[in-house]
């Protein structure tokens, strides 16, 4: 018994961190509208700046605790409110881009300014004291210093939210914005007591959770999944009930810990306990059902015929271009990008079309890669399909539970799968079920071989990456015939309005179904063809945080776009890949570039995506029947060149960049109208050319009809 009351002290005292942090993740939501997936890494970074104060720079505590809470952490709250300001109105997709955003990047900027590769821990506060003696158990001030603080949190939100005007304005600008505004009280400033309260609240749990943990920039940030977990039981809006679903955490972790069965399948249950019960919690709580019509939603652009042929032999050409260029281990690094462009193409039928927001495509690829390597360890090419197949029941197994969410719920139910493989199943060793012996990572990596193409094996990477661009443009193809189709458009008419779908007679549950089980295969096929240009693969290659960077790129890129998937392949293999062999100063620069560029696609610099922009000016030269042909003529010249030797690999790159540069100066000159012919204003009649006297007629014409 002494040990059950011990194990439930301990786990006390973890939920009042959980509602700390969980209780700011409600307050900042239910006032702004904003989910903040980065909460928990505003509060790793507050641990971070801790730490120097305290261990680096050898600060007193107080001082140290002073200058984090009432100097930083506020400062950090209005940065993040002026952030994440411009999402105010917008649709949930673009909330949630800024917010994985700064997830990954204030991970990064972490590992940047604190070597990951350090050791770094924090004391528990009141260490030196003899622990209180309860009778039956004894607890540290530490923990008691944690359960008082979250009491203390409850008391004061309270009193903020209930007792004084600026509760009563965040309170009532949770309902209307606007009506908020004619009554004479301030909406901003609402927002910006919450961002601020918010924050506070994350770096109060950082602070407080770090001394029990490893200082790592990724763990700290995802123990915001047990917060994540307790929000959700109070629905995003309930305090009280948040703080219960924190306790229900806490004791849970502890009793696991405690009383889980020493085995080798079980410890990762642990791990991911709070994930698991983050899904179940989404799934038995009410929610939303349907979604109204986001009307600031994007169209879809609708590829040509032509131009998605064009497109993926321009895939093919650029395949074998890296196969006959790099060397072998030029092309591990680099060839990787049709792999990742599989994957980032997994994401454009499924949030792209039909709005179903993801974040387990990564994951899903690990699934494929798993299953392409125990069954097709000859390079069998039928295990490439069952690989595809297998992940696409898994997308199967996500969508049909999760039918009833959308939105941030969705990206919640999404993101706790992915933990949930990464923490616990990818970590399993072999078992058997009915009889059948199921090997996943086996502890360990695991490694994949080039398919055996009915006698043609493709052993070589070179030749793999071949294969690569070839399935990408295959795959590119097929994405390209289903927008055009009857089913595209309705996948597109299911993001615009779930309720008018329904209404409609559409079926939620067969789109549903079908559009993340194919999306699900592609991220399959992407994982094997990845594990094969790596020729092994580990799981923390596909974990969560593994997983941003692309979701981000390919909605830099622009969602919906077939070119989406390349342009993340390419944005992943070669500049965040080039900029640190260049310039190895600059490598936690590259790593940040994917989060400044999500945080531009969210705020709305980027509407159309980077595509949209390239499609309007750059492609029509490609349509010209002189440059194109030219351009193409000058390309090919440049690789028979390189191939010679004749020229290294930065002078055929220089040389098509060159090559490109100047076809479209030339086309803007071709299609610039002569001046002479251009319909000038009449008040313009004088300035721009001279006065004729056939003006003279127009304008008394013009007089005569408006008299």
């Amino acid at each position: 018994m002494e040990q059950f009351i011990a194990f439930g002290i301990v786990g006390l005292s973890t939920a009042a961190i959980y509602a700390i942090i969980g209780s700011g993740l409600v307050l900042t939501y239910t006032t702004t509208g904003v989910f903040n997936f980065a909460h928990g890494a505003a509060g790793m970074i507050s641990a971070f700046v801790y730490w120097q104060l305290t261990i680096g720079w050898g600060w007193p505590t107080p001082t140290a605790i002073v200058a984090v809470l009432l100097v930083f952490a506020p400062l950090f709250g209005l940065a993040f409110g002026k952030a994440l300001a411009p999402t105010q109105g917008l649709g949930d997709a673009e909330k949630l881009v800024m917010t994985i955003a700064l997830l990954s990047g204030l991970i990064v900027l972490a590992r940047w300014i604190w070597n990951p590769n350090e050791s770094r821990s924090l004391s528990r506060f009141f260490a030196d004291k003899k622990s209180i003696d309860l009778g039956v158990v004894t607890i540290t001030w530490h923990q008691a210093l944690t359960m008082v603080v979250a009491i203390v949190v409850a008391i004061a939100l309270r009193i903020l939210l209930f007792r004084t005007r600026t509760g009563a304005e965040m309170r009532a600008t949770v309902d209307d914005r606007a009506l908020v505004g004619l009554t004479g009280a301030d909406p901003k400033r609402a927002n910006r007591v919450a961002w601020i309260l918010g924050i506070e609240l994350a770096a109060i749990g950082g602070i407080l959770i770090a001394p029990t943990v490893a200082l790592d920039a990724a763990q700290l940030s995802l123990l915001i999944v047990s917060a994540y977990t307790a929000a959700i039981f109070g629905r995003l809006k309930s305090l009280p009930m948040t703080f219960l679903g924190a306790v229900v955490v806490g004791l849970m972790e502890s009793y696991l810990t405690g009383y889980l069965p020493q085995n080798e399948y079980l410890p990762g249950l642990r791990l991911a306990a709070p994930a698991l019960l983050l899904f179940v919690a989404l799934l038995v709580f009410p929610h939303g059902r349907l979604r109204g019509r986001d009307r600031k939603l994007n169209p879809v652009p609708l590829p040509t015929r032509s131009g998605s042929v064009a497109f993926a032999a321009t895939v093919i050409v650029l395949g074998l271009m890296l196969a006959t260029m790099l060397t072998e281990s030029d092309l591990i690094t680099y060839g990787a990008m049709f792999a990742w462009a599989m994957i980032a193409l997994s994401y454009v039928p499924l949030l792209g079309f039909a709005g179903q927001i993801s974040l387990c495509q990564l994951s899903l690829a690990g699934i494929g890669a798993v299953a392409y390597s125990h069954l097709g360890p000859d390079g069998q090419w039928w295990a490439i399909l069952a690989a595809m197949g297998i992940a696409a029941v898994v997308g199967v197994v996500i969508a049909i539970p999760a039918l009833r969410l959308s939105g941030v719920y969705m990206a919640l139910a999404t993101a706790a799968f992915a933990v949930i493989l990464d923490r616990w199943i990818f970590t399993l060793p072999s078992f058997e079920i009915l009889g059948i012996k199921i090997s996943l990572f086996d502890q360990g990596s695991i490694s994949l071989v080039g398919p055996d193409l009915f006698g043609w094996k493709l052993d070589s990477i070179e030749e793999i990456t071949v294969f690569a661009a070839v399935c990408v443009a295959v795959v590119g193809l097929a994405i390209a015939v289903l927008r055009r189709s009857k089913y595209g458009r309705r996948l597109i008419a299911l993001r615009d309005s779930e309720a008018a779908y329904a209404t409609l007679g559409g079926s939620l549950l067969i789109a549903r179904v079908l559009v993340f089980a194919f999306s699900a295969a592609i991220a399959g096929l992407g994982g094997a063809l990845y594990g094969m240009q790596s020729q092994a693969v580990a799981p923390e290659q596909f974990g969560l945080v593994s997983g941003l960077p692309i979701f981000l790129v390919v909605t830099i890129a622009g969602l919906g776009a077939v070119g989406a998937g390349l342009f993340t392949g390419l944005a992943l293999a070669g500049p965040l890949k080039v900029i640190p062999v260049l310039w190895p100063g600059l490598s936690n620069l590259a790593q940040v570039l994917p989060a400044l560029g999500g945080i531009a696609a969210g705020g709305g610099a980027l509407k159309e995506g980077a595509i949209g922009p390239l499609r309007r000016d750059w492609f029509p030269m490609l349509r010209d029947r002189i440059i194109a042909p030219l351009l193409v003529v000058v390309i090919l010249g440049l690789w028979g060149l390189r191939l010679i030797d004749v020229i290294d690999g930065w002078g055929f790159f220089f040389g098509v960049v060159a090559a490109v540069i100047a076809a479209r100066f030339w086309h803007s000159e071709r299609v610039k109208p002569d001046p002479e012919t251009l319909e000038i204003p009449v008040e313009w009649v004088g300035v721009k050319r001279p006065w004729t006297s056939e003006d003279e007629e127009v304008l008394e014409r013009g007089v005569t009809a408006g008299s």
